[in-house]
C-alpha cells in the first residue's frame, strides 16, 4: 500500500511539472484572454496538485507509522507465541517422557508377568508330570493333608502316619475324645479315572469312563471302612480326602449313588475346603472337651475348698469358744483382783488407826 502512495505520489509531481512548464510557455507580455484563462486553470491544477501531493506525502508518512507499529506488534505477538509454543513444547517434551517411562515401567511389568507366565506353565507341566506318578501323587495328597491338618489343629490333636492295632498305617489319626473316638483320615486321588472321564469323546467312553470312576471310588470306600475303623479303638466313622475340588465337585455331580454308599459306609468324603471346615469344627470340639476337663478340675478345687472352708469354720467356732472362755476367765479374774484390792484397802486402813486405842485394858490389880 505505501508503494502505491508513493507512486501515486510520484505522478502527481511529474504531472504537477508538465502543468508548471505549460503555465510558463502561456506567459506571453500582451496576454490574451483566452491564454489567461488556461493560466488560470492551471495555477488551480497546480495548487490542488500541491495539496495532494502533501495529503499523500502525510498519508505516506501515517502509513510508514502504522506499518512500523505493525511491524511491533507483530513482532510482539510472534515473540509472545514463540514462547508459549516453546513452553508448550517443553511441557509436552516432559509429559512425553514421563508418559514414556510409565510406558516402559508397564512393558517391564508385562514382561515380568510373561516370565512367571512361562514359569508358571512349566511349574504345571511339572505338576501333571508328578500327578502322573501313583507315588508322588499319593504324596502330594499327604503333604496337603499335612498342610491342613498342622495348620489348623495343635500338634497334640493328630499323628500322621499312624499305625493302628490292625496293622494299618493311616495317612492322620485326629484325637478326639470319646465319644466319638479318634477318626482317621486317608488321602485318596482318582486321577486317571478322573482324566478318563474328562477326555471321553463319545458315548461308550463316557459310559466307560463312569463306571472305572465309580469302581475305583467305591474301592476306596470299601478299603477305608474295613482298614481305619477298628471296634473300641477308633470312632465309628473315617475320613476320605480327595485333594481335589474339581473330583469332589464331579463326584457329587454325577455320582449321587457313590456318595450313598460312603454315606452307608460311614466313610465320609472331603475336599480341602470341606475339610478346612471340618477340622475348624473339630477344634471347636477340642476346645470344648478341653474346657470340660478344666471345668472338672475346678469343681473339684471347688469342693476341696469348700471343705476347707468348713474345717475353718470349726476352728473359728472353738476359736470363738476359747475366746468366750478367756472373756469369763478375764471377768472371773476381774472379780479376784477386786476383791483383792478391797481386802487391801481394809488392810490398809486397819493400819492407820491409833495403836492405844486398839490395845486391850490392862488387867486390875488385886
Amino acid at each position: 500500500m505505501e508503494v502505491a502512495i508513493w507512486l501515486v505520489l510520484a505522478a502527481v509531481l511529474a504531472v504537477g511539472g508538465g502543468l508548471a512548464w505549460l503555465l510558463a510557455r502561456t506567459r506571453t507580455p500582451g496576454g490574451d484572454a483566452e491564454l489567461d484563462g488556461v493560466r488560470a486553470t492551471t495555477e488551480a491544477l497546480l495548487q490542488s496538485q500541491r495539496e495532494l501531493a502533501g495529503r499523500l506525502s502525510q498519508l505516506a508518512e501515517q502509513s510508514t507509522t502504522d506499518r512500523a507499529a505493525l511491524t511491533r506488534a507483530l513482532n510482539d505477538r510472534l515473540d509472545a507465541v514463540g514462547k508459549r509454543l516453546g513452553e508448550g513444547l517443553e511441557t509436552s517434551t516432559t509429559q512425553t517422557a514421563e508418559k514414556l517411562g510409565q510406558l516402559t515401567k508397564h512393558l517391564e511389568v508385562i514382561d515380568q508377568a510373561q516370565r512367571n507366565i512361562t514359569d508358571l506353565a512349566g511349574q504345571v507341566v511339572s505338576l501333571q508330570d508328578l500327578l502322573d506318578n501313583k507315588q508322588a501323587r499319593g504324596a502330594f495328597g499327604e503333604v496337603q493333608l499335612n498342610d491342613l491338618v498342622s495348620g489348623i489343629l495343635p500338634p497334640s490333636a493328630h499323628a500322621f502316619q499312624y499305625t493302628l492295632s490292625n496293622g494299618r498305617r493311616v495317612d492322620c489319626l485326629i484325637r478326639l475324645p470319646q465319644p466319638p473316638g479318634p477318626i482317621g483320615i486317608d488321602s485318596k486321588f482318582p486321577l486317571e479315572s478322573y482324566h478318563a472321564l474328562r477326555a471321553a469323546g463319545d458315548d461308550a467312553e463316557m459310559v466307560r469312563a463312569q463306571r472305572e470312576f465309580r469302581a475305583a471310588m467305591q474301592k476306596h470306600i470299601t478299603d477305608i471302612r474295613e482298614r481305619y475303623i477298628v471296634p473300641g479303638e477308633t470312632a465309628e466313622s473315617a475320613l476320605m480326602f480327595l485333594p481335589s475340588e474339581a473330583v469332589y465337585a464331579e463326584l457329587h455331580a454325577s455320582f449321587p449313588e457313590v456318595v450313598e454308599l460312603s454315606y452307608r459306609n460311614r466313610v465320609w468324603i472331603v475336599s480341602p475346603t470341606t475339610l478346612m471346615a471340618t477340622l475348624n469344627t473339630v477344634r471347636a470340639v477340642l476346645k470344648d472337651a478341653r474346657m470340660r476337663e478344666q471345668a472338672g478340675v475346678i469343681q473339684t478345687e471347688v469342693l476341696k475348698l469348700m471343705e476347707d472352708v468348713g474345717r475353718l469354720d470349726k476352728r473359728v467356732d472353738n476359736l470363738r469358744r476359747h475366746f468366750e472362755q478367756a472373756e469369763k476367765d478375764v471377768r472371773e479374774i476381774s472379780t479376784s483382783t477386786g476383791r483383792i484390792n478391797l481386802r487391801a484397802t481394809r488392810i490398809e486402813e486397819v493400819q492407820l488407826e491409833d495403836p492405844a486405842e486398839t490395845l486391850p485394858p490392862p488387867p486390875a490389880t488385886a
